[in-house]
């Protein structure tokens, strides 16, 4: 059977912690900045981990992460 291949839009935008939970990083901070506040803008700056209801497809595409 040969290698599975992990999907690299993914990997490029997940990493796994030691404990094996899935980083990644907050949604809607590339465009229209100005109507949103400095305290929303400051908190999508931070990683957040993966919702687990999404974990187990997570781990399926990265098999090797």
């Amino acid at each position: 059977m040969p290698k599975m291949k992990t999907k690299r839009a993914a990997a490029k935008r997940f990493h796994v912690t030691g404990t094996g939970k899935l980083k990644r990083n907050k949604a809607f901070k590339s465009h229209i900045l100005t109507k949103k506040t400095a305290k929303r803008k400051r908190n999508l700056r931070k990683a957040t981990m993966t919702d687990a209801t999404n974990a187990k497809v997570m781990k399926k595409i990265l098999p090797y992460d």
